[in-house]
């Protein structure tokens, strides 16, 4: 899930504000390729959600395996128009590396590239007409850098750099596959946080826009097994504190703790606090901030147990004040 930024141009049918969700499963009502529905790896679509709640398709790709199919949590928009997300095709039970998808503002593919193994996440450090990109690959347990430049209609990968490895991946029965999952980009420090699910750990990589050396998984952030149960997708809050939503495959929780939970917890790797998106354990999936506008930022959740997204409003003051 990602948020349309602010500057995005007009002339499509996203903008500033809106919601992008990716589809990793195919879905259980309209499944005619393949033929059974609810599939991990087969999903197709990128669908908008306007800020007034109106919902619209945005994107409807491809199942065409061992190349297309399976949309990732590896989405984001840039700010000069296009859309980015990761394929992970499931290959009659065996994940395919894929590919990264760069769309315009009208959804169409200007560029397929491939040298990725898995994009499973990603992060952007956007600057117009130039970006970072970093991508956490799930198959072979390694984050990579992609330096790119962006025209009004073309997108243009320049280099692909490995900033980190040995992240813990493999086959999952519950998940289909884990491995280094949500990516945070904190701009000022320039340092990248992963969320690496099979290892249940956070992580940080120092430098991560300058550095061409690959670290051994960074510098380790958190480790709480009483909160992490398989962290999935990571996100900054306005107060500079970390989110990450539980996927309950790793480590899954028993009570008295709570399952599909969103846990904050500080740079520093202190619990701050928790919340349960649904009683059914595996639902928190994605989650999204917008970048703050004045005193507002919003925070958009995924529930993968009831198909639907939760979106909060925040005062950053008062966060900022806690």
């Amino acid at each position: 899930m990602a948020f349309v930024p602010d500057g995005f141009p007009s002339g499509g049918p996203l903008g500033p504000g809106d919601i992008l969700v990716s589809n990793f499963n195919n879905s259980t009502n309209n499944a005619t390729t393949p033929p059974s529905g609810n599939v991990q790896g087969t999903g197709t679509t990128i669908v908008r959600v306007a800020p007034d709640g109106e919902v619209s398709t945005f994107f409807t790709g491809t199942f065409a395996p061992p190349t297309d199919g399976g949309l990732t949590t590896a989405l984001g928009a840039l700010k000069r128009g296009f859309v980015v997300v990761g394929q992970l095709p499931n290959d009659n039970g065996t994940p395919r590396p894929g590919s990264l998808l760069f769309l315009d503002k009208q959804g169409t593919i200007v560029l397929k590239y491939t040298n990725v193994d898995g994009p499973w996440d990603l992060a952007i450090d956007d600057d117009f007409d130039q970006a970072k990109i970093f991508v956490s690959n799930v198959l072979n347990g390694t984050v990579v850098r992609l330096d790119v430049s962006i025209g009004s209609s073309t997108v243009t990968v320049h280099s692909v750099t490995e900033i980190a490895h040995g992240y813990g991946f493999g086959l999952n029965s519950a998940a289909f596959v884990v491995g280094p999952t949500g990516l945070a980009y904190d701009e000022r420090a320039d340092v990248l946080y992963v969320g690496s699910t099979s290892d249940n750990e956070i992580f940080k990589i120092e430098h991560a826009e300058a550095t061409n050396v690959s670290v051994l998984q960074g510098i380790l952030v958190y480790n709480d097994p009483v909160h992490l149960h398989g962290p999935l997708a990571l996100a900054l809050a306005p107060d500079g504190h970390l989110l990450t939503s539980n996927g309950d495959a790793i480590n899954p929780p028993v009570a008295p703790q709570l399952p599909s939970e969103i846990v904050e917890f500080t740079k520093e790797g202190k619990f701050i606090g928790q919340l349960s998106v649904d009683p059914v354990a595996g639902a928190a999936f994605g989650i999204a901030v917008a970048r703050p506008t004045g005193d507002n930022a919003r925070f958009a959740a995924v529930n993968d147990d009831d198909n639907t997204i939760d979106v909060l409003n925040l005062n950053v003051e008062e966060i900022r004040s806690r």
